[in-house]
């Protein structure tokens, strides 16, 4: 099942280009969801993809990984530290550290429509709660997405002007991540029943035939995360990395 959307919603995400955790570089001298990266997106005119989860304290901060090591080379999870602390923390050895989500939208002007997701954790309905106040202040395009259903339920209940979107992989991915069953579901975005999403972001490959319908009924289908063209063929929307594609397509 999915939500309709009107013409002019639809019009504003369709063939757009997306820059995954902002314009980051390979090298890693332009970290993945820094400042740096949002700011080199915003002058491009791209649209922007991130995520958003909560420290200790309950600051929505912007940063991808559940655990700090990847990125940070520090141990621990991301809400296990206030933001005092994260903010101290530097992005892959950079001197670019852990934003705040509303940090972020002061330095986004200019850019395409924002593509927010929201993490899962131990505090989900608190994360949608401020995360939606914060977009409230946000006066650009925007919509919101998550791997998780419930959460893209949350808004259809509490916020169903937003545009919302499901995100999914396939099975063999989402298995890595999640028991069997829950994987099967969903990778088959088993959900859309009770999260109603108006697009499916679903990792670039083979997907399912639930996918398809959706799209043939009006869904957007979002593809990531795209390193070249070829799947502007068949998606409505493209989420990229380390490249630079035409801001539209």
């Amino acid at each position: 099942m999915m939500a309709v959307l009107t013409q002019q919603q639809k019009d504003i995400f369709y063939h757009r280009n997306y820059a995954h955790r902002g314009l980051h570089t390979k090298d890693r001298t332009v970290p993945e969801n820094s400042l740096a990266a949002f700011r080199r997106a915003a002058e491009k005119g791209y649209g922007i993809e991130l995520d958003v989860q909560l420290s200790r304290d309950g600051q929505v901060v912007v940063f991808h990984d559940d655990t700090l090591d990847r990125v940070t080379g520090v141990v621990g999870r991301v809400d296990s530290y206030d933001y005092e602390d994260l903010k101290k923390m530097h992005l892959c050895g950079t001197k670019e550290t852990i934003p705040l989500f509303t940090e972020v939208l002061k330095n986004i002007k200019g850019a395409g429509p924002l593509i927010v997701e929201l993490k899962t954790g131990p505090r989900n309905n608190e994360l949608c709660e401020k995360t939606l106040a914060i977009l409230k202040t946000f006066h650009q395009d925007f919509c919101i997405e998550s791997f998780n259903p419930f959460i893209v339920a949350w808004f259809r209940k509490h916020a169903p002007e937003i545009v919302r979107g499901q995100l999914a992989s396939g099975y063999d991915a989402m298995k890595k991540v999640q028991p069997g069953l829950v994987a099967r579901l969903l990778s088959s975005c088993f959900f859309n029943f009770t999260a109603r999403p108006h697009f499916i972001a679903y990792q670039i490959g083979p997907h399912p035939a639930v996918v398809d319908r959706f799209q043939k009924k009006g869904g957007l289908l979002f593809g990531w995360t795209a390193h070249e063209r070829s799947a502007e063929s068949y998606c409505d929307g493209m989420i990229f990395e380390f490249y630079e594609p035409e801001l539209k397509y």
